[in-house]
């Protein structure tokens, strides 16, 4: 049940590091847990406190074993799409084309051995990667992804002649609530910032803190935003600033606290 098990992840926040220092900031991470989890240490590290309150849920889904015949390389469009083609493939010599430097960590963690990654933003740079660095005539690509997907990459590929198949190997279940604890804290003004990495989590964001009637709570906190596409997604809540990252990755984001 993924209600169920996204409103117990959410019931106990992680525990948080504590900081003497003055400017140490009270950090809400909005990332399914895996990905929360690295990143609250990147930040404690950096003297500041975290809040993990996943918005999303991953389910990996079984089934039977990825079908590699003629395919010449796997791409992935996010972290858990690495994560669940480890999960359904022994081959870790295929190539890899990864959408950005987050996912092409994840799949070299994963022990995939070739891994190449754009350095584009979304499903359009790493189209354009592709096409860069792959011929058509190699054979098909396949995408492994979520059973829900931005963008369109083999629309994208196949106007350029390329095959692609696509294997859905995972579910993301939005949670429908916030929890009892974040509420208090932002009820309380305890939260000083808030992490984007997408607009579906963005959006849902806002969705959940309208239902909460937590809107006020957002103004005196700072987004900290993957891309323009998610800070737009977070419309109309009002934060005391939405601050974007230089580059579409945890580093680029991490540094709007520097």
């Amino acid at each position: 049940n993924a209600k169920a098990t996204a409103q117990a992840v959410n019931s106990s926040p992680a525990p948080v590091a504590p900081s003497s220092k003055p400017d140490a900031m009270r950090v809400l991470i909005t990332r399914p847990r895996a990905d929360a989890e690295s990143l609250a240490a990147r930040f404690h590290a950096r003297g500041h406190t975290t809040f993990i309150e996943p918005l999303i849920d991953i389910v990996y889904l079984d089934g039977p074993p990825l079908d590699l015949t003629g395919v010449q390389a796997l791409a992935f469009t996010s972290a858990n799409g690495a994560r669940a083609a480890a999960r359904r493939t022994s081959s870790r010599t295929i190539p890899v084309i990864a959408v950005g430097p987050t996912t092409a960590a994840e799949a070299r963690a994963q022990n995939f051995t070739t891994v190449s990654e754009s350095a584009g933003e979304g499903v359009d740079g790493l189209s354009h990667h592709i096409q860069a660095t792959l011929r058509p005539a190699a054979g098909a690509v396949l995408h492994v992804t979520g059973t829900v997907t931005a963008g369109d990459l083999k629309g994208s590929l196949a106007k350029a002649g390329f095959s692609v198949t696509t294997a859905r190997a995972y579910e993301a279940h939005a949670v429908d609530a916030l929890s009892g604890s974040l509420t208090a804290e932002l009820s309380s003004g305890l939260i000083d910032a808030a992490t984007f990495f997408s607009p579906r989590t963005a959006s849902l964001f806002a969705a959940l803190v309208a239902d909460k009637n937590l809107e006020p709570a957002c103004r005196g906190m700072t987004a900290l935003t993957l891309s323009e596409a998610v800070a737009k997604a977070l419309h109309p809540l009002e934060f005391r600033a939405v601050r974007t990252a230089r580059a579409p990755t945890a580093e680029g984001l991490l540094a709007l606290l520097t």
